[in-house]
């Protein structure tokens, strides 16, 4: 079973069991029930855009070489660009 499937089994307000018994017994972490994962910004997926379209353009291009050509472009800072550009490689 998955850990997400495992997360919707817990019952918040059971009356027998405790959430910290509950997490135990599914073999999850309690601090998991209350981690909500946060999307990506709206300008970081519009400079994802343009990684990929520059990627297609530069297929050779490393994290390193697309920061500098994004940062020649004005679109960014080196060090972000590099963080997204490893993002958006799936590193």
């Amino acid at each position: 079973m998955s850990r997400p499937e495992r997360r919707a089994m817990v019952v918040r307000d059971h009356s027998a069991l405790s959430l910290s018994r509950q997490c135990r017994l599914l073999s999850i972490g309690r601090s998991s029930l209350h981690y909500e994962p946060k999307g990506e910004s709206a300008e970081t997926l519009v400079l994802m855009c343009r990684i990929d379209e520059l990627f297609l353009n530069y297929p050779l291009y490393d994290a390193c070489r697309m920061a500098l050509h994004l940062c020649r472009e004005g679109g960014t800072d080196r060090p972000r660009s590099g963080r997204t550009a490893d993002l958006s490689d799936g590193a």
